[in-house]
C-alpha cells in the first residue's frame, strides 16, 4: 500500500507558541487513520494547513508522492482534500441541493441546467456510498446524522480522495455514530483514505487502521491500531500513566434541592421545547441528561438557569417556590444556581476578550472584583490563582480567550462558575471537543462538588461521558422525559433506544 498524503518536517509558530514542531505524517491509501491527542496538542494546526486554512512556516507536503503546494482552501480542493468540520458548514433554511451549490464559488451552476447535472451527480454519488440524503429538504429539518451526510457528500462531489473528519462523532447517537463507522469503511475499500480526529479512543481503536498522536506540537506515536490499546494511547496522549477511572457513585443522595413540575416551552426551530416537564436533582448526586441534540436538553437547561421563562410551571428551590413564567437569570444566580452552557464560545465566553474578562462575565459585581467600581488589577489577580487551581494553560489572564485550547477555555468557565459554591450546578456539554487528560480532570472536579453535596444535571451527547459521571440518567424525547435509568442497570444501546423513540427500550 502506497502513501496518499505525506507530511515531512511541519512545523509553525503563534508568537511565542510553537503549535507544530516538525511534524512528520504518512497516510496510505485506501485506509483510515486515526489523530488523537490533548487539546493544544497541534492537530488542529495540522489539519488547517493541510486543508489550506493556514500555511506552515516550513515542511513538504506530498499527494501521491509529488510535492504540493497548498496556500488556499481551493488549493487543498484542487488536490482532492476536503474536510468535515466538527461545526457544521451549513445553512438552515436552505435546502440540501442549495447548500452544496453555495460552497461552490461558481456562479454559473446555480442556472437550472447545472443544478439538474448536480442533482443527478449527487444522487449517483449517494447510491455508491450508501448516503441517504434528502436533497430538496431544508437542512433544518436534517437529524445531526444526516446533516454530517451532507458535508461529506459536498466533499465528495468536488473530487475529494483525501477526507479529514473532526470529532465526526462528538453529536451524534450510537446509531448514528455506527452508521457513519460504516461509511467510512465503505469510503475506505473504495479508495478513499480518511483522517480521523477524536478524542474518544474506542472509536479510534474500533474504526482505523493506523493511529498516531500527537503530544506539545510534536508526533509523539505512530502506530499500526492493532498493535496499540487505549491506555497506551491515552499514555502517549498525556505523557505520564493514567489510573483507572472511578466507578459511578453509589451511595445515597440528600435532600432534594431543586423540584421543578409541569414545565411547558413552545417548540422553536431545531428544538422540541419541553412538555410538562417533571425533574427533581438532589444534593450530593449528579443526574445525566441525555437525549438527541435538539430534544429539549438545552430548553431545559436555559429554564432551570433562569434565561428562558416557560409558559406554565414551577420551580422550587428547597422551600421556596419560584414562578416558571417569570423567572430572571439574575435570580436564580442569587438563589445558588451556576450555568454552564453548551456552546462555550457562543455562550459562555468572548473570544476577543482577554481571559480576565471572559473569567468575571455575569460576576462583575462580586465583591472580589470591587463590587460597584470593578478593579481590573483585583480581576486580573482572581484570574491567575483561579487559572493555577484549575490548570489552565497558559496562565496568563491576558492572553486572548480565542488562543486558548477548548479545553482550557471550558475550565477558565467551570472555574468562573463554581467560584461562588453553587446548591446546583447546571453544565451542558462539559467535555465536548475535550482531551482525554482535561476530560478526567473536569470529571474529577465535577465529583468532588457532589460529594460536597451540589446538585449537578450534565447535558451531554457522549454516552459513555453519562454512563461514566452520573449517578442517575434521564433521557428526552421530544420535550418529554421518556426513561429513567441508573448507570450500573443499563448501557450505550438502550440509552440510545430511549433516545430514539423506543420507550420500552430494555438494558441488553
Amino acid at each position: 500500500m502506497s502513501p496518499a498524503l505525506e507530511l515531512s518536517g511541519i512545523s509553525k509558530r503563534f508568537g511565542a507558541t510553537q503549535a507544530n514542531d516538525s511534524v512528520s505524517l504518512r497516510v496510505m491509501r485506501g485506509s483510515i487513520h486515526g489523530l488523537v491527542g490533548e487539546n493544544g496538542a497541534g492537530k488542529s494546526t495540522l489539519m488547517s494547513i493541510l486543508s489550506g486554512l493556514i500555511a506552515p512556516d516550513e515542511g513538504d507536503v506530498r499527494i501521491d508522492g509529488e510535492i504540493a503546494q497548498i496556500r488556499s482552501v481551493k488549493d487543498a480542493r484542487n488536490l482532492g482534500i476536503g474536510m468535515v468540520h466538527q461545526h457544521f458548514m451549513l445553512v438552515d433554511t436552505l435546502s440540501v441541493l442549495d447548500n452544496i451549490l453555495l460552497a461552490d464559488d461558481v456562479s454559473s451552476n446555480w442556472l437550472p441546467p447545472a443544478r439538474r447535472h448536480l442533482k443527478t451527480k449527487l444522487m449517483n454519488l449517494a447510491r455508491q456510498f450508501g448516503l441517504d440524503v434528502p436533497l430538496d429538504m431544508p437542512v433544518q429539518h436534517l437529524s445531526l446524522g444526516t446533516r454530517q451526510r451532507v458535508e461529506i457528500l459536498k466533499e465528495l462531489v468536488r473530487g475529494a480522495r483525501i477526507l479529514i473528519l473532526d470529532e465526526p462523532t462528538a453529536v451524534l447517537t450510537p446509531d448514528e455514530s455506527e452508521a457513519l463507522f460504516a461509511l467510512m469503511r465503505r469510503l475506505r475499500d473504495q479508495g478513499c483514505s480518511l483522517i480521523f480526529v477524536s478524542h474518544k479512543l474506542a472509536e479510534i481503536m474500533a474504526v482505523t487502521d493506523h493511529v498516531s498522536v500527537m503530544r506539545q506540537g510534536r508526533m509523539e506515536l505512530h502506530k499500526t491500531t492493532r498493535d496499540t490499546s487505549p491506555q497506551s494511547l491515552a499514555e502517549a496522549m498525556v505523557g505520564h500513566a493514567m489510573s483507572p477511572a472511578p466507578e459511578p457513585h453509589g451511595h445515597s443522595c440528600g435532600e432534594a434541592v431543586l423540584m421543578a413540575s409541569a414545565l411547558q416551552l413552545a417548540s422553536r426551530p431545531g428544538s422540541a421545547g419541553l412538555r410538562y416537564i417533571d425533574i427533581t436533582l438532589h444534593a450530593g448526586e449528579i443526574v445525566g441528561l441525555a437525549g438527541v441534540s435538539g430534544h429539549g436538553q438545552t430548553d431545559l437547561l436555559e429554564v432551570l438557569a433562569g434565561l428562558r421563562s416557560c409558559s406554565s410551571g414551577c420551580i422550587k428551590l428547597s422551600d421556596t417556590e419560584i414562578d416558571a413564567a417569570n423567572v430572571t437569570c439574575a435570580d436564580m444566580r442569587a438563589r445558588g444556581i451556576a450555568y454552564v452552557p453548551e456552546d462555550r464560545m457562543r455562550n459562555g465566553l468572548v473570544a476577543s476578550m482577554p481571559a480576565w474578562e471572559s473569567a468575571l462575565l455575569g460576576h462583575e459585581g462580586d465583591a472580589e472584583y470591587g463590587s460597584a467600581w470593578l478593579k481590573p488589577a483585583n480581576a486580573r489577580e482572581v484570574c491567575r490563582t483561579s487559572m493555577r487551581a484549575w490548570d489552565v494553560r497558559p496562565e496568563d489572564p491576558l492572553c486572548e480567550t480565542r488562543r486558548f485550547s477548548g479545553g482550557n477555555q471550558q475550565k477558565l468557565i467551570l472555574a468562573r462558575e463554581l467560584a461562588t459554591t453553587p446548591r446546583v450546578l447546571l453544565v451542558g456539554q462539559p467535555t465536548r471537543g475535550v482531551d482525554i487528560g482535561a476530560a478526567r480532570f473536569i470529571h474529577d472536579r465535577l465529583r468532588a462538588l457532589r460529594d460536597a453535596g451540589c446538585a449537578v444535571l450534565v447535558v451531554s451527547s457522549d454516552l459513555e461521558e453519562v454512563l461514566q459521571l452520573c449517578d442517575r440518567i434521564l433521557v428526552m424525547q421530544g420535550g418529554e422525559i421518556v426513561g429513567e435509568r441508573r448507570p450500573q442497570e443499563t448501557n450505550a444501546r438502550d440509552l440510545g433506544m430511549l433516545m430514539g423513540g423506543e420507550k420500552q427500550a430494555l438494558p441488553a
